[in-house]
Order: structure tokens, then sequence, then C-alpha cells
């Protein structure tokens, strides 16, 4: 049975509720682009009619409405895509004009204390329980986004490479011709000026090409898995990009374990070596770094794994850019690509093994471990 003042307070909520919710809607905020803006007041009818009722139901009662009615409304906050202090600001609203008519209503506010009490939990509870669920709405929505995203990317990664593939195979066959030529010439001019220079640029373009090509994973087809000397592998690289390393006077230095053999495409591991390293000339380079130095080292871990880290005495690459170099297209210089390191690591993996960096203000480290041969992969 209800108390007389739960009855005074109902009958003077009820001769009120108009003027009441007219004074609430009056004075919310709204955004203009709301599409549920004509639901609004609906929702403050809602928790109104709830207030009116708590007394007439059982605390469990009284906490399933308030949910029931908070999850419906905080799932259309969600999608409105409305700030979230918006809401909460309205809800609080609401409840100060019920306080500001409760003060007029003339009874006695020591006897108003448990409805007080009881008005504020229906509050508490309705913001508790409708923020909780925007909260889970809204990462939903942008779960649901970011995989959208993340697909979208995905499929134009894969028609990057499908077109990259096909442009670039007929882009590759002029370019075998051209250095097919220039043996030629070689061969029947060996003391003509420039040929080495031309077979050098046509060999870095190729290696360019190679690295689109590795993208589309076409380049894998034909191609069987081999033993192969990692050192000599380094050797070739170094000789490779020996006018580059002559132009920026860069100091080489070497500590490698004697005879490493690894398993795996002998082809691939090459453009790592020549990306990472012409990387760090190109940095000292760029910079200007006084006594220019890489140093390649190398040792055998527990018998199984070989770790080779190539470090360069240039200035530090910073924390932030140090988490997003090896995705794909990222890129500082100019004219990169960026898909030299993507495609370092994506090389690496496929070998079984991890590719790290780590930089400080004094040296900066690439870091590569690998199976050896006897391991399988």
């Amino acid at each position: 049975m209800l108390s007389e003042l739960h009855m005074d307070l109902i009958a003077f909520f009820n001769k009120n509720k108009g003027e009441l919710l007219h004074e609430w809607e009056n004075s919310i905020v709204i955004s203009k682009g709301d599409p549920y803006k004509e639901k609004i007041s609906l929702n403050g009818i809602a928790i109104f009619n709830i207030v009116l009722n708590m007394h007439t139901m059982t605390e469990e009662e009284l906490l399933e409405t308030i949910q029931k009615y908070a999850l419906e409304i905080s799932e259309e906050r969600a999608l409105a895509n409305i700030n979230i202090g918006d809401f909460v600001y309205n809800v609080n609203l609401g409840r100060s004009v019920l306080y500001s008519y409760l003060s007029k209503s003339g009874l006695v506010w020591a006897d108003l204390q448990e409805s007080i009490n009881k008005i504020n939990f229906c509050f508490d509870k309705f913001l508790y329980y409708a923020v909780t669920h925007y909260t889970e709405a809204k990462n939903k929505i942008i779960e649901e986004k970011t995989m959208f995203i993340d697909s979208t990317h995905q499929d134009r990664l894969t028609l990057l490479g499908q077109m990259t593939s096909s442009f670039i195979h007929e882009f590759r066959n002029p370019l075998t011709s051209i250095q097919g030529f220039i043996q030629l010439l070689k061969a029947d001019y060996p003391e003509m000026k420039y040929l080495d220079i031309i077979s050098s640029e046509l060999d870095q373009l190729n290696f360019r090409i190679s690295q689109f090509l590795l993208l589309s994973k076409k380049e894998l087809i034909g191609k069987e898995k081999e033993q192969f000397n990692q050192n000599k592998l380094i050797d070739e690289v170094l000789n490779f990009l020996y006018p580059s390393i002559l132009d920026g006077k860069v100091k080489i230095k070497k500590d490698i374990v004697d005879e490493i053999t690894l398993y795996g495409y002998a082809d691939e591991m090459r453009q790592v070596f020549i990306n990472i390293i012409f990387n760090a000339i190109d940095v000292l380079n760029h910079h200007r770094i006084p006594n220019p130095t890489i140093e390649i080292k190398c040792n055998i871990e527990n018998n199984s794994h070989v770790v080779l880290s190539i470090s360069n005495n240039g200035p530090m690459i910073p924390a932030e850019l140090r988490k997003t170099i090896f995705e794909p297209f990222f890129t500082t210089k100019k004219l990169g690509t960026g898909l030299g390191l993507f495609v370092c690591k994506e090389i690496i993996e496929k070998h079984k093994g991890e590719l790290t960096c780590l930089s400080t203000p004094d040296l900066t480290v690439f870091t590569i471990k690998l199976p050896l041969a006897a391991s399988p992969l």
C-alpha cells in the first residue's frame, strides 16, 4: 500500500507533468543532425514515468524497467553518434527540473528524503546502464568500421599486387634485353666507358622491380629452396653496393663467423641484405655523419640459429617511427616506395626468422635471426 505522502507526491507530479516536461525539453541539448531527435521527448516521458511509478514496483522490477529503457535509449544515442557528455547533461537536467518542481510541492522537505533517495537511485542506475551500454555499442561500431577498413585495405593491397605484377612483368622483359645487350657490348668493346655504371644502375632497377614482384608472390613460381652460404651472399651484396659505399666514404666493419649455411631463397635474402645496408648508407650520406660506419656482426645461438646484426652510427630512429617502419608504404624519403623494410620482414618471417630494430642516439641496429640449414624450416 502506498502511504499518503507517496500518494500526494504522485498526484503533484501528475498535475505538473506537462509543465515539467516542457521546461526540460526547452533546456536540453539536441544536435542538429540527430536522426532520433523526435524521440528525445518520448524518452524523457519514459524516464519521468519510471520516477512516477517507482513506489509501486519492487526493487527488482524497478531495476528491470530502468535497464530496459536505458539500453534502448543508449543504443539510439550511440547510433546517432552524439557526444556522451550531452546525453549525461540532458539526463541530469531532468533530475534538476524534478527537484525544482518538488521544492514547489508544499510538502515538507524532510518527509521527502526517502523519495529523493529513490529518485537519485533511479537516475543513477539509468545513467550507469546507459553509459555502460553506450560505451559497448560505440566500441562495437568502431570495431566493425575497423574491420571494414582493414578488409578494404587488404583488397586494395591485393589489387595493387596484381596490377603491379602484370605491369612490371611487362617492364622486365625489355630490361632483360637491355642487360643482355650490355653484356654483348662489354664482350665486343671491353674498353668502352660507362658500361659498368650502366650495368650497375640496371641491377639497381632490377632490384627495385623484384621488391614489387615479391608483394604479388608470383616471383616464387618455379623457385625451389636451396642451401646457400650467408657470408658469400653478404660479400656479393657489399661488392654490388661498392659504388655507393665508396661515394659516401662509408667504412665497413665485419665480424662474421665463418661458413654459415642457410636454407631458403638466396635471391630473396640478397634483397634483404641490400635493402638494410643500402638504407644505412643512404642515412649516413643524407645526414653527413662524421666517420660514417656500418658494422656487420654475426654469431651462432644455441647451435640452431644465426643472429646477424647490421648497425650504423647514423641518427636515432624515433620510438614512434620504429613502430611503423616495417609497415607497407611507410617511408620518410621523398622518393621512397615504403616497401623496402616491409619486404625484408616478409622475407625473414617466410624463412621462419625474426627481424627487429633497436635505435639509440649512438647506434641503429637491425637484427636478423634465422634458423641454420641443419634446422628444419
